[in-house]
């Protein structure tokens, strides 16, 4: 069993990159893909703990993509398999990082607006060495008493259209899967139910659309993901040639419910072979492109 696609201390996971590989080995499965938020500065040590405790790790990123979806949907496609050293990647994930901490001085003087104090310093101590995001925002109020939860902190100040929601700077379709691209990675649509098209068909034809943007493929397997989806994604996968793939986005305490490997009401148990199917799709891409 594999999992690719989950979420460290580096973003906006509870876990660090050790305990994350500690779990994967304690539930037996045979290989990770560490995919943090808009940043790879996680990579570097969970490969070499992954080789430490017998763990493959496979190097990863999740971006947020600029486009207009309906129903409040959001995209994010994934790079699986990139260079962790690759400079171009490592620029662009830094210009990223510099928006998101400038978004958070934003969420701050909103929160401020409202009478609720917090201070970026306090937001950087609960980041540590991650990128910033809500979650680290959401601890803070629970801490602070303001809410009662997590859960609570998005529903009443950070969700979009709540007080203290703020957009963030985010590449658009072409150029995320161009960076990804260019870092030798496959770019992999993540939860593409959460797009929220009113039909799968809907869904079916925006991908079909990205594919000659170049994406590669898809998530099939993913917590909670409708049985229509999944069904749906193998046979479009099938018929035109995409990648499949799939993980949890686990997130630890910071996603109560979705568990490494078997992701929600154990809905999930991904084959070794989702893995190998990469690598070899990879390889041939990589052929083709002489």
């Amino acid at each position: 069993m594999i999992d690719l696609h989950m979420h460290s201390t580096y973003s906006d996971g509870s876990q660090t990159p050790e305990q994350l590989i500690l779990e994967a080995k304690a539930k037996g499965l045979s290989a990770i893909a560490l995919t943090d938020h808009d940043t790879i500065d996680g990579i570097p040590e969970f490969m070499a703990l992954g080789e430490t405790h017998g763990i493959t790790t496979v190097p990863g990123v999740e971006i947020s993509v600029d486009t207009k979806l309906p129903n409040n949907g959001h995209m994010h496609i994934l790079g699986l398999l990139v260079d962790p050293y690759s400079e171009s990647l490592k620029n662009t994930l830094n210009f990223l990082l510099k928006e998101r901490n400038e978004r958070a001085q934003r969420i701050i003087r909103k929160l401020t607006e409202n009478g609720v104090d917090i201070t970026m310093q306090e937001l950087l101590d609960e980041a540590g060495e991650g990128a910033i995001g809500r979650p680290h925002v959401a601890k803070i109020l629970v801490r602070k008493g303001v809410v009662g939860s997590i859960q609570e902190a998005f529903e009443i100040w950070l969700a979009k259209g709540k007080p203290a929601y703020m957009d963030k700077t985010k590449l658009g379709e072409s150029d995320a899967i161009k960076m990804i691209h260019d870092a030798g990675g496959l770019a992999i649509m993540a939860h593409s139910h959460l797009m929220h098209y009113d039909t799968f068909a809907e869904a079916r034809d925006k991908l079909l659309e990205l594919k000659e943007l170049g994406l590669d493929g898809f998530e099939v397997f993913y917590s909670g993901m409708p049985k229509e989806y999944t069904d749906g994604l193998l046979a479009l996968a099938e018929s035109h040639g995409f990648a499949i793939s799939g993980g949890s986005d686990y997130h630890g305490d910071n996603k109560p419910g979705i568990l490494m490997g078997t992701g929600k009401d154990n809905d999930l148990n991904i084959p070794d072979t989702i893995l190998e199917h990469l690598k070899t799709f990879q390889l041939k891409k990589e052929a083709q492109l002489g």
